[in-house]
Parts: structure tokens; sequence; C-alpha cells
């Protein structure tokens, strides 16, 4: 039990009236709509309210001691109760109606930000954040607030309304009886003020650990070829049933502890037991009537019964602020930094790139690339090659600006990239890279992705250069075939010769190709390699290549390892030096 006590009080609450007023400020985009569920609520509350009144009025038809009932008082006040409170229910459904509108622009909103800030935050971040954990924030957390604005919403609205009528109300009937309140009511708020206290930091807690769990099972299900192929099945099972245990811990500890409803509705019990006796005292003292104490009951219940409501919507908004906060984390992630003010447009691109001096880590800490120097002249393809972890990839971000360098700069055509737009920056690239990525639409719409307004005649070209066209064109619906689900219905190896169509389609001087051919035979590998040795004339290359006979006719080799250029040249000069490179070269044919 007391390792559970620690797992309960793992996570402090965080600034609650914060995310209040942040809920708040997105409903009052829609404060009309906000005013008129608002003057809804409280007219359907208030039809509602009269009726405890006309009730006691007819119970009041009935002369006690005598028989006699005026029976058409009776009919009279019923009737007004029928009008009543048919009209209360139809406000009250117009209310749901119009909050559900209101929950809905909402929702709508926060998920649009929420994927705008993605999209604008640096790679960086998704190198650090699990997808499963992102999907569970833009998915279960958001529909967790759009519930809570929904419903809870509705029902807090129609608790303080109903609350302050009836309390009115009551005071209207016996003033004395009232002061039963004064001892049940600051009951029940410290019991609640209790209990919330407590669900708070369980509910973010909850939400926190069922994003692990969501992260966990999407890498599982995305590499569950690899987790067969070595045979970790059961390692698997056992660290789901880990994560599976916590997430159904923060939930049970979270809902163990949400016991205010059953608590304060005792101390409503109580009040009501109260009423009962010091109410059928004054009515011996000739200071009420029955009917003054049926309306006085059905108001204290009234009174009581939105305050117990009102507990466990507590409970649920606990649920939805810890949501929402999870939420506006994401929201609030530094973007990617802006471009300078004085940033210029790349145009045109000759392809000149000059490393001078470069250093960079992931982490300050943890240097990779130290004081790199590289000299590149247009239409050169240059090659990097080296074992894993040299700092070959982080040469690629670095030149695209995922990554800003730590020291040194980076030259593209005479201009430091710091002083370019990164958007210009980018679209001098063109990249094909060893994580192929396509996604649901046609294989047209894929190929032409990265160039606007491209027409089928330069799809086709770009595809034919490829090796892939004839395979499209065996496809039922050709160009036009679906691709679904991140292209699963084609192989590696063909997706592998869209994204490389797709690159060639662009009109960029510079091209990056980081394992580019991984996923492709031999044969066909030879094929791409003379197709885009003649579609790359003119184009400054990047290749990362493992495979070094695919590099042989590479202009320069930049030999990388520790993070440090160790060998530069052709892949002659290098051969004939008994270097780390010839190493590499050999050990691949051995």
């Amino acid at each position: 039990m007391a390792r559970d006590k620690d797992k309960r009080t793992f996570e402090k609450p965080k600034d609650r009236r914060g995310t209040i007023l942040r809920l708040g400020a997105y409903m009052m985009h829609y404060k009309w709509l906000l005013l008129g569920a608002m003057l809804l609520n409280l007219a359907g509350n208030l039809l509602a309210l009269v009726g405890p009144m006309l009730s006691g009025y007819a119970v009041d038809a009935i002369e006690l001691g005598k028989g006699k009932v005026d029976f058409d008082r009776v009919f009279y006040y019923a009737g007004l109760m029928i009008i009543f409170y048919v009209v209360s229910s139809l406000l009250s459904y117009g209310l749901r109606v119009l909050m559900l509108v209101i929950s809905r622009k909402v929702v709508y909103q926060m998920r649009k930000d929420v994927f705008d800030r993605l999209l604008a935050l640096p790679v960086g971040y998704f190198d650090t954040h699990q997808t499963g954990d992102i999907l569970s924030r833009i998915s279960y957390d958001i529909d967790t607030v759009n519930t809570s604005l929904s419903s809870d919403l509705i029902q807090m609205l129609t608790t303080i309304v109903t609350v302050v009528g009836a309390f009115g109300m009551m005071i209207v009937v016996s003033p004395r009886l009232v002061f039963v309140f004064c001892i049940t009511v600051p009951l029940s708020v410290c019991v609640t003020k209790f209990i919330t206290g407590k669900t708070r930091p369980l509910y973010r807690l909850r939400s926190r650990k069922l994003g692990e769990m969501n992260g966990f099972v999407e890498e599982m299900i995305t590499g569950q070829k690899t987790l067969k192929a070595y045979h970790q099945e059961k390692n698997t099972i056992d660290t789901f049933d880990v994560k599976n245990k916590e997430a159904v811990d923060a939930y049970y500890w979270a809902e163990y502890w949400s016991v205010a409803g059953p608590m304060v509705n005792f101390v409503n019990n109580l009040s009501l037991t109260l009423i009962s006796v010091f109410g059928a005292l004054l009515y011996l003292a000739g200071q009420m009537t029955v009917g003054n104490i049926s309306s006085f009951v059905l108001y204290s219940r009234k009174f009581s019964g939105p305050i117990n409501e009102m507990a466990n919507i507590i409970n649920e908004l606990q649920s939805a602020l810890a949501a929402a906060e999870r939420v506006f984390r994401t929201i609030d992630e530094p973007m990617e930094p802006e471009d300078a003010p004085d940033a210029k447009v790349l145009h045109d691109a000759q392809g000149s790139v000059d490393l001078e001096n470069v250093s960079f880590g992931y982490e300050p800490e943890h240097i990779i690339l130290h004081n790199l120097n590289l000299k590149v002249e247009p239409g050169k393809t240059i090659a990097i090659v080296g074992p894993t972890g040299a700092g070959k990839t982080t040469l690629i971000n670095l030149l695209m600006r995922f990554y800003d360098v730590n020291s040194g700069e980076i030259r593209v055509d005479g201009q430091e990239i710091r002083s370019l737009t990164r958007d210009s920056l980018r679209l001098a690239y063109s990249m094909v890279l060893q994580d192929t990525w396509l996604f649901t639409g046609s294989i047209y719409d894929n190929l032409a992705y990265g160039k606007e307004g491209a027409t089928r005649e330069e799809v086709e070209a770009a595809a034919k250069a490829a090796h892939i066209h004839s395979f499209i064109k065996r496809l039922p619906k050709g160009y036009d075939t679906i691709l679904s689900d991140e292209g699963t219905n084609v192989s590696k190896g063909q997706k592998q010769l869209l994204t490389i169509a797709r690159a060639m389609l662009l009109d960029s001087r510079m091209l990056i190709l980081d394992e580019a051919t991984s996923n492709v035979d031999t044969r066909t590998e030879i094929q791409i390699q003379k197709a885009m040795l003649r579609l790359m004339e003119g184009k400054t290359c990047f290749v990362i290549a493992h495979r070094l006979s695919t590099i042989r006719h590479a202009d320069w080799i930049l030999v990388v390892n520790h993070g440090e250029v160790v060998e530069q040249g052709t892949h002659a000069s290098l051969m004939s030096q008994d270097g780390f490179y010839r190493q590499l070269y050999q050990a691949q044919f051995e």
C-alpha cells in the first residue's frame, strides 16, 4: 500500500486557475452563443423552481381534519405545474443542443491549435516524445474536455441557478428552517474540498499513464515484425502488463477517491431529516402549514440534490482539467525558432555548400560533430560514409536546419543559412530518406506531393526514371490507385522507388539521399544509380550510404568517424591509402 501511495502523490497539481481561464478564453470566442445558453438555463430553471411553490398551494387546498378538498384549486395549480415543467423541459433541451454546438466549436479549435502547433514544432520534439502519447493528447484528452464542456458544464450552470433559486424560495417559505443548512452546507463544502484536493493530481497522473501506455502500444504495433523475429512476445507482454497495471492503478485511485458524491449525499439526507423534525415542530406551533412544509422539503431537495451532483461534476472537471493541461502543454511547446527579421529568401540556389568549423550536439554536453570543415562545389556528388553513430544523418539535419549548429557556420551560395528563411532553404533540397513515408491517397498525389501543379507527363517521366512506371501501370487503376495506411498495399522496395520518383520530380538544385536504395534489390539499385546519375547532372548531391559499392562514382567522399571527417577524397584515392575507408570497404566484401 505504501508503494501505491507513492504513485498517487508522484505528480503535484499545476495551475488549475490558469487552465480554467484558458478554457474560458476558448469559449468566449462564442460569447453570444454562451450568453444564449445562460439565458436558456436561467429561464428553464426558474420555471422549474415555481413547481414546488405551486405544489404547496395544491396541498393547502386540502383542509386537514375536515376531509374537504378544493379540487378546482388543486387542478388549477396542477395545470400550472404541468405547463411550467413542460416549458422548462423544452428550454433545457434547447440548452443542451446549444452547449453541444459550443463544445463542438471549442473542441474543433483546440484540436486545430494542437495540430497547427505540432506542425510548427522542431524535429527535436518528435525525437523525444512518443507518437502514442502525442496521439493521446490530440484524441483522448481533447475528447475528455469535449465531454466535460457538453455535459458537465450544463450541469454546473444548472446547479448554480437551482441552488441560488431554491435557497431564495426557502427563505420566502420559512427563514427559520433555512438555519438547518448552516450546519450541513459547510460540512458538504469541507468534504468536497478535501476530496477534490486528493483527486486533482490523480486525474493528471491518470492521463499521463494512459498516454505512456498508448505510446508503448503504438511502438509495439509498428515494430511487431521485429518483435516476432526476435521472439520478444513474452518480454513485450510483461512490459505491457506493467504499463497496463500502472494505467489501471492510476484509473483506480482516481476513481477510488471520487467518493465526494456519496458522502455529500449522506449530508443532504441528514439535512432532510433535520428539516422534517423542525418543520413538524413549527407546524405544531402553528407557524407553518403542511403545504409550506411540503414546498420547503421539495426546495431542500432541489437545493441539496444539485450540491450532490456538483460534487460528482467536480470530479469529472478534475479529469477534464488534467486533460486540458496536457493539451495546453503541447500548445505551449516552443516552436521552431522564427526566421531572423532580415532573413532572405533563397532564390535559384546554385548548390554551393560550405561548412566551416561546425560543431554540434543534440545535448550541449554531448558534442557529436567537432569542428567539421567541408567545401562543396555546385553540381558535385558528395558521399558521406562511416560507421553507425559517426554523425552522417546529423550532418543532413544541419544542412536542412532541422537543428542549428552549436558553433561554426553553414553557407549555401555564400549565404549563412541562418540568414535565410527556412522554407526557401528546405525547398532548395530534395530528400529521399531510408524511412519511406507515403500518405493515404492516389499514387499520382503521392508523387506530385512536393511539386504544385505537376502534370501527368512529368509524374510519369519521374516514375520511369525511378523504374516504377511499369509496376504502376500494372495496378488496376494505374496512377489513380489509392495507397492506404502509409502504403501498406505495396512492398517496401516499391515504396522506396515511389519516394525516389517523388524527389526526382522536384526542380531543386540540391539532393539528399539518406540510404535511398536500402530497400531495393541489387539489380534495381544499379538501374536507379544509372538513372540518378543522368537526372542529377548539375545538382549538388549528398549521399549517405552503408553499401560503399554504390558511391564509387561520387565526386568526393567524406569518411566520418566520431563526428569528425577522418578522410576525404575520391574512391580511387582513398583505396590507395591504407586508411579507415579502405578498411570499411574491404570489410563489406570479405
